[in-house]
């Protein structure tokens, strides 16, 4: 896809790719968006139009990250985001896969082996819970201004790990769905959990290529001048 611009009509960018809808949302902006362009968009919402077109154009182009671009948002919009991000896989996407999933379990039949990969995604799901933690507890408050916390330079590499670790995962349960399920199931179900899954990979690591491009950096930085 082509990349967006501030002149870009909102609707055609959903029309290729639904995927940006959950990132839209992190800025307030919702579907019913008729002909608004993008700077249309922020300025309703009163957002940062260069902010929005370069998180978009980061999430749908997997080769684009304008570093230099980042660098010059405050730190403060960067938290903002990270904080809505991390609220979205928190209070909706992970609920979402695991009801699901849940309700996948009830469909199945009793040779079905399908209760060993809900519990692949529920530890999964604590290790994504425990990376939104570090991120409340150190990373939001740093990035707002407060005083970095000393152990912060410390938690940034295995933050980094866990990272890779958790997308490589969220890929692992994918791959077992394809290659490993046994039983009869409800088919439409297994659909809607992958296709779940999928979209929170894919939003992972695109989050995750900011994380460790910007994200990262700018925390170290910090660290090393507490």
């Amino acid at each position: 896809m082509s990349l967006v611009k501030a002149d870009t009509n909102l609707s055609s960018i959903i029309d290729k790719d639904p995927s940006v809808i959950p990132v839209l949302n992190r800025f307030g902006i919702r579907l019913g968006t008729g002909d608004i362009t993008i700077e249309d968009a922020c300025r309703i919402k009163k957002q940062n139009t260069e902010f929005i077109l370069a998180i978009l154009n980061t999430f749908i182009n997997e080769a684009y990250f304008p570093e230099d671009k980042f660098r010059s948002f405050e730190s403060g919009e960067i938290a903002d985001y990270l904080f809505q991000t991390n609220g979205y896989y928190r209070h909706f996407q992970l609920p979402n896969i695991e009801r699901h999933f849940k309700l996948l379990i009830q469909s199945a039949a009793a040779d079905s082996n399908i209760y060993l990969l809900l519990e692949f995604f529920q530890e999964l799901r604590e290790s994504i819970l425990k990376r939104v933690e570090y991120d409340n507890a150190l990373v939001i408050p740093a990035l707002k201004g407060g005083e970095p916390d000393a152990s912060l330079n410390a938690v940034i590499k295995k933050m980094e790990l866990s990272d890779i670790g958790i997308a490589d995962r969220l890929s692992d349960l994918k791959n077992m769905f394809v290659r490993h399920l046994r039983g009869i199931y409800d088919d439409n179900l297994l659909y809607a959990v992958i296709l779940a899954i999928i979209t929170l990979e894919k939003d992972m690591r695109q989050n995750n290529r900011i994380r460790a491009r910007l994200l990262y950096p700018l925390l170290m930085s910090m660290a090393n001048n507490v």
